[in-house]
This record gives structure tokens, C-alpha cells and sequence, in this order.
């Protein structure tokens, strides 16, 4: 099976430099026509120019592309809009957006200041949520819509002074939780990419050899998977150096106390118990997770649900 995008148009954004400028490289190089978006600030979010943008918009047309640039601020609705309005009115649809902006803004959290908190977050969550309000509609009255949520490890499993980033980068996986219940209907699939690459937000914090080893090529093919025609959904996928691998959030069998054990030394008695992985669950809505504890209860007290 070859994965190909023809006749598809996908945007993409913070795609003036490194993993997003490669996500826009392959769909493009794969049938896609491009939406490259980019504000083309500093790396804490500062200052802007179009020249980014630009540069890859050139290098998808000097390949045979199609392609368009635009700098819109992702957190800016109107900005969001203006692209958006900008692809239907010249290719007619949206079936692809990709997340993928980001700014850093890396300290301590004793020492964060609450701009710095909003700024983060503002691009990476607000930008995420802003983007996907615009394309919604459009995927929704097209039946057909592929959308990636871009997290990193520093959400998942935490990173010192990153507590803005980690925050909104988990964030972003709960939004595609919810995304994926709303749009099965409509054929809208949504996804999380948690890449690893030698990037300029990242090429700082790496030693030399370790960068020549996680080149933002070696992540694109799972973006590309995740976008596909025959995507899943509602998965986590790691991507780093060419390795790839799934990320699962689960949930043990837990255990039940009765009304007269209920105690917080009963919790601290089982601990162990709670926490044993063995017959571990895999949960696609929060009712299913509530529900296997009201049916304990219910079982206890000799209740029907029915």
C-alpha cells in the first residue's frame, strides 16, 4: 500500500523550519497541497517575518507542489480564519491540519512568570483549539477530515523546567480524547504525534552527536501515517531517530472498599493491590472508567443499573 495525498489540501503550521517544515515537504512530495503557516518568530515566540514560510512554500513549488504561505498567529481567530478562508477559496477544502507551532520558554517553575506560563501555553494549546475551530466545519460538512495534535515527552512524562510546555503538551491530549467521540461521526480522525528531533527549539539542550542522530526527517513518516486516508484514531504515537512506538494511558482493576472500609488507611494498606498492572484497561470514554467503579458498588449493594 502506497499512502498518497492527492487532491488533498492540508495545512500546516509553524511550518517554516524543522519537523513542520519536513510534515510539509512530504505531504507536498506526496500529492498534498500546502497551507504553510508560520508566524516566523524568534523561538520564544518574538518578533515575526514571512521569510520562513516562504522558503518552504519555494522549495514545495520548486518540486512540483503546490503551495501557499501565510503567517497567521495560531492563537489569533481572525489570523486562523483568514487562512482558512484563503485555502477553500483557492483549492475548495481542508481535509489535513497538522499542530505543530510551538514556542519555548524553558525555566524553573519558581522562577516562571506567569507571561511566560501564557505565552507557552497560548501557542501550543489556544493554537491547537483556534486552528481546529476553523477546519472543523469544513471536515465535518466534507465527512472527511485527518487532524494531528502535536505532544513531545516533556508532557507525557515530565522535563525539568518545562512546566508550561509539559502542561500544554498533555493538554493537547486531552483535547484529542474528546475529538476523536465528536468527530467519528463525520469521519474525522484525531491524533497525537510526540516526536523527538534536533530542531532550533531543541538543538540547544543536545550535544553534537546526539542531534546528527535525530534529524526531523526520521519523524515525518509517522505524521504522514497518522494523516492518512486509513489513519487510526485517537492515538498516541512516539516518533524519535527513526524509532516509533505507541503510547497507551491505562488504568489498573483498582479495587473496591465497602462503606465500612473506606478509609484512607485502607488505601494505604492496598496500595500495592491498586497499583498492579495485571488485567490493566484501556479506556475510550470517562463514563467506561466511572462506570467499572459504580458497578462494583452497585454489585456490593446489590443494585440494578439496568
Amino acid at each position: 500500500m502506497t499512502i498518497r495525498f492527492d487532491n488533498r489540501v492540508a495545512v500546516v503550521t509553524g511550518a517554516g523550519a524543522g519537523l513542520g517544515r519536513e510534515h510539509a515537504l512530504g505531504l507536498a512530495a506526496r500529492g498534498a497541497k500546502i497551507v504553510v503557516n508560520d508566524f516566523g518568530g524568534g523561538v520564544d515566540g518574538s518578533s515575526g517575518s514571512s521569510a520562513p514560510a516562504e522558503e518552504t512554500v519555494a522549495m514545495i513549488k520548486s518540486a512540483g507542489g503546490h503551495a501557499f504561505a501565510h503567517g497567521a498567529d495560531v492563537s489569533n481567530p481572525e489570523q486562523v480564519g483568514d487562512m482558512v478562508a484563503k485555502a477553500i477559496r483557492d483549492w475548495g477544502r481542508i481535509d489535513i491540519l497538522v499542530n505543530n507551532a510551538g514556542i519555548l520558554r524553558d525555566r524553573a517553575f519558581g522562577k516562571m512568570s506567569m507571561e511566560d506560563w501564557d505565552a507557552v501555553v497560548r501557542v501550543h494549546l489556544t493554537g491547537a483549539v483556534t486552528c481546529t475551530m476553523a477546519v472543523w466545519p469544513h471536515m465535518k460538512e466534507a465527512g472527511y477530515g485527518r487532524i494531528v495534535m502535536t505532544s513531545s515527552s516533556s508532557g507525557i512524562y515530565g522535563n525539568f523546567g518545562q512546566s508550561n510546555y509539559g502542561a500544554a503538551k498533555m493538554a493537547v491530549i486531552g483535547l484529542m480524547n474528546v475529538l476523536h467521540i465528536e468527530g467519528a461521526k463525520n469521519n474525522i480522525r484525531v491524533n497525537t504525534l510526540a516526536p523527538g528531533a534536533a530542531t532550533r527549539m531543541t538543538q540547544e539542550l543536545l550535544p553534537p552527536a546526539v542531534i546528527a542522530l535525530m534529524e526531523p526527517k526520521t519523524v515525518t513518516p509517522g505524521l504522514l501515517y497518522l494523516v492518512s486516508e486509513d489513519a487510526p484514531s485517537r492515538v498516541i504515537l512516539t516518533a524519535t531517530s527513526g524509532g516509533f512506538a505507541r503510547t497507551i494511558i491505562q488504568e489498573t482493576e483498582g479495587i473496591y472498599l465497602a462503606p465500612e472500609e473506606c478509609t484512607p488507611e485502607n488505601v494505604a494498606a492496598r496500595f500495592d493491590e491498586i497499583s498492579n498492572l495485571e488485567g490493566a484497561h484501556v479506556y475510550e470514554q470517562g463514563g467506561q472508567q466511572v462506570m467499572k467503579f459504580v458497578g462494583k458498588a452497585a454489585k456490593h449493594f446489590s443494585v440494578s443499573l439496568v
